[in-house]
């Protein structure tokens, strides 16, 4: 159990490290933003409880808001999916559940189940997220093609971070 905690926080401290120094910049066509940081959110243990789901968002997107000074827009968009998250994993659950510790990840059931979980809250995570930051939908459009092309970078990136840093899956 503390191991877990201790691989938790050196995680934590890594994705904020890679989202506020590394990936900061790194943007596509002045549109699309690579937010790694919800990688993190969407990793934690399926067993999480919803509290614990919303504190740790609330930290990741303070941590990330401080840096960005973007007032608090990363910290309730990432509260608002990890609010969303256990209702989702519920949809997703196969019949016989997951094991106990089980992390939603590309090895726990595959490329389908994991692209099935995480894109539509990454796209939830970055609906909010943009809509806040536009204060409204006057820019409806433009916006919409920032959440877009903000979730397919974001997932591309996620996806391939999958294949780097976790095992390969079990049989």
């Amino acid at each position: 159990m503390n191991g877990r905690i201790i691989i938790q926080g050196v995680s934590f401290f890594a994705y904020l490290f890679l989202q506020t120094l590394v990936l900061r910049g790194f943007i596509l066509f002045d549109s699309a933003f690579c937010l790694a940081y919800v990688g993190f959110l969407l990793l934690l243990p399926i067993e999480t409880s919803v509290i614990w789901l919303m504190l740790l968002g609330f930290a990741m997107g303070l941590g990330v808001d401080v840096f960005y000074d973007s007032l608090g827009i990363h910290a309730s968009a990432s509260v608002f999916i990890m609010f969303m998250r256990n209702y989702w994993i519920n949809l997703l659950t196969p019949q016989g559940g997951y094991d106990l510790g089980a992390i939603p990840s590309i090895t726990l059931d595959g490329w389908q189940w994991f692209v099935s979980y995480a894109l539509p809250l990454v796209f939830l995570h970055h609906l909010v997220l943009f809509y806040i930051e536009a204060g409204g939908f006057h820019l409806f459009s433009f916006t919409l093609m920032k959440v877009l092309g903000s979730t397919l970078f974001t997932f591309l990136f996620l996806f391939i971070l999958q294949y780097f840093f976790y095992a390969k899956r079990r049989r």
